[in-house]
Order: C-alpha cells, then sequence, then structure tokens
C-alpha cells in the first residue's frame, strides 16, 4: 500500500484526536489483509473504538494478547504487577489470576517463567472467551465465575501466587475516565464501588484459605488507595507491603500469608 495511502490514514487519524497517530497508521496497515478491511478499521478508530479493539490485540509484556470489543484492555502498568509476581516465583508454582480479563497477567507469568500451573476466573463470558485464547494454549485452564467459586477445591491451601488486577475505581469516578475506557469497556471490569475497593475486600477475605503458608497476594490499586488496601490485607491476616513503580505510575500491595499461630 502507497505512502499518499498512509499519509490520508495519518490525517484522518490526527483530526480525530489520536496522538500517536503515524504509530497507529503503521499498526492498521500492517493489520489489514486488504483495501476494505484496511477501510473499515480506520473508520472503526476513528468513531472512538479502542486501538487494541480494532487490530484485535494489545501489546502486554512484550506479548501479543488477544482482545476483542466489550473486555477490558490490558494496561502497561499492570506490566509491574507481573514482575512482581515473577519475582516471588520459580518454574512449576501454582498461579491463580482473579478477575482475570483477557488472561493478559497469567499468561505473561506462564510466558516469563516457563512452565506454570495457571488457572484464570472471570464473571464475565467475553472475558472468558478471550482468556480461552490467551491461557489453554499455555497449558492454562479458564473457568467463568465470581472470583474463587469456580475453582476446583483441590487448590484450596495450595497456591502460590495469588495475582488480581480487581476493578479498583470509585463508582464517583467512573465518569472522569478516558472514553475508551468509559464507553467501551465493560463497567463490572471497571468500577471497584463506592470507594473503589469492594472487590478487594472480597479476594483478600478468602486469600489465606486458597494460598499455601508463605504463598502471597498480589493486586494492583492506585497509590492513594494503597494504605486502605494494604489495612484490607492486615485485617484478613496476611502481612502486608506496598511497592510503587514511578515510571509506570503503578501501585501493587503484596500480603502473605503467615504460619498459623
Amino acid at each position: 500500500m502507497n505512502d499518499q495511502i498512509k499519509k490520508s490514514i495519518i490525517k484522518r487519524l490526527r483530526t480525530a484526536g489520536c496522538v500517536f497517530a503515524e504509530e497507529e497508521a503503521e499498526l492498521l496497515l500492517a493489520g489489514a489483509q486488504a483495501l476494505d478491511a484496511l477501510s473499515d478499521m480506520v473508520n472503526n478508530r476513528i468513531n472512538g473504538s479502542p486501538l487494541e479493539y480494532v487490530l484485535g490485540w494489545a501489546e502486554f509484556c512484550g506479548h501479543r494478547i488477544a482482545v476483542e470489543p466489550g473486555v477490558f484492555v490490558p494496561r502497561r502498568r499492570t506490566e509491574f504487577l507481573v514482575q512482581q509476581a515473577v519475582a516471588f516465583s520459580i518454574p512449576g508454582v501454582t498461579v491463580v489470576d482473579l478477575c482475570c480479563g483477557t488472561g493478559a497477567i497469567g499468561a505473561a507469568i506462564a510466558k516469563d517463567l516457563g512452565w506454570i500451573e495457571l488457572h484464570s476466573t472471570d464473571i464475565d463470558p467475553t472475558a472468558v472467551r478471550c482468556a480461552l485464547r490467551n491461557v489453554t494454549s499455555l497449558g492454562g485452564h479458564v473457568y467463568e465465575g465470581d472470583l474463587y467459586k469456580p475453582l476446583p477445591s483441590i487448590l484450596r491451601g495450595k497456591v502460590d501466587i495469588l495475582v488480581a488486577n480487581a476493578p479498583y475505581v470509585p463508582t464517583g469516578q467512573i465518569k472522569l475516565l478516558p472514553p475508551e475506557a468509559r464507553l467501551h469497556e465493560p463497567n463490572m471490569a471497571l468500577d471497584g464501588g463506592l470507594d473503589g475497593l469492594d472487590i478487594q475486600r472480597r479476594v483478600a477475605k478468602e486469600a489465606p484459605l486458597w494460598l499455601k503458608t508463605g504463598g502471597h497476594l498480589l493486586i494492583e490499586t492506585s497509590k492513594m488507595q494503597a494504605p486502605q488496601t494494604v489495612e484490607i490485607f492486615s485485617q484478613n491476616g496476611l502481612i502486608p507491603q506496598m511497592v510503587h513503580y514511578a515510571e509506570l505510575d503503578s501501585t501493587i500491595v503484596i500480603g502473605t500469608n503467615p504460619p498459623p499461630e
């Protein structure tokens, strides 16, 4: 496809307010199989569809993660959660990814470590469909249901790493999110309740039942909410620590399951 087409796409993207028009044009050109398909892709992007929906994938931890319209798009800041989980892990560990969305976190951990026993859950059928594409090819298992409920009971007390990028945006702040998230991603993947911590409370409450002694729960939160998340972990018997990575503006609270008294 010639330079004139590329220039036209860049101009249309810029007019629509796409900040990285040149980069997006390259990705759209590379992803289109024909001119008709390219036209549809450009039109969808100009009409506000997230770029990842248009392409059918998102880049996460250096890997392409399959996405489709209506699913939560993995964020770059969540790569720090993966890094922290890997730091506590060795090949062969048992990992549970709650609120897994596309399954990006578990898939990235598995690819980094080479092999893990991976179990991913989400309540949203669209997310589960995406996760099946991203996780089962790595030998992982995907379940549809609410948090721990669909997990096999045999995992109780045997999980090394629990990860959860649970929704943590306070309900009243949903309207302040960028339109790509607010208008296109599922509300259940964004809304964390009045203070944003409702799902975190539920995750932390049951975590000690599923974690091994010395196992870890890792949850992404905001820097402002982190002290409350730390307190939630403490109230549920976990030994908490907070880590922050300024470059990605990413905050993770890690809870260690202590030995029984």
